[in-house]
């Protein structure tokens, strides 16, 4: 019976033993899952902290490179304008170089006749019903807007 108890003792010890070396692997396992989650954890906290740090200190000055470069593209648009109108500028003066052109211009805008012409103004027959006043000073000839401002200077003197 001796031996029978030592076999039996010795079966359960072995199963008892076998059950807490299972429990504690089970355990440690467990352990190193958790472990691994909790650093897994904090370095992407650490990650997102370090990617959010970034973005606010790179936020503003990649704002003011992007409204910089808008305001170098306005610049540059502006330019190419200016040099555009620094063109159209420099062929009116070669016209206005040219004899004819000037003439042309002066016989247009200040109603002025060669010696031996006779001049003429049409006026339209609507027009010649509206008051002078009612004419704006662009459609008037020009000698009458100066008169006009004489009248005007002279009234307000007296």
């Amino acid at each position: 019976m001796a031996v029978k108890d030592r076999d039996r003792f010795s079966t359960a010890t072995r199963i008892k033993l076998l059950g807490e070396q299972t429990a504690a692997r089970v355990y440690r396992s467990q352990t190193k899952r958790q472990a691994r989650r909790s650093r897994l954890t904090g370095r992407a906290a650490l990650l997102a902290l370090v990617l959010c740090t970034l973005i606010v200190a790179l936020a503003y000055p990649i704002r003011q490179y992007v409204s910089q470069r808008a305001e170098i593209a306005d610049v540059q648009r502006q330019q190419e304008q200016a040099a555009q109108r620094v063109e159209q500028l420099r062929d009116l003066k070669a016209r206005w170089q040219d004899d004819a052109y000037a003439e042309q211009q002066i016989r247009q805008r200040l109603h002025y006749v060669m010696p031996g012409e006779t001049g003429f103004i049409v006026i339209d027959p609507d027009a010649a019903r509206r008051s002078r006043t009612d004419l704006g000073a662009a459609d008037r000839p020009w000698y009458a807007n100066v008169w006009d401002g004489v009248d005007k200077s002279d009234a307000s003197d007296q």
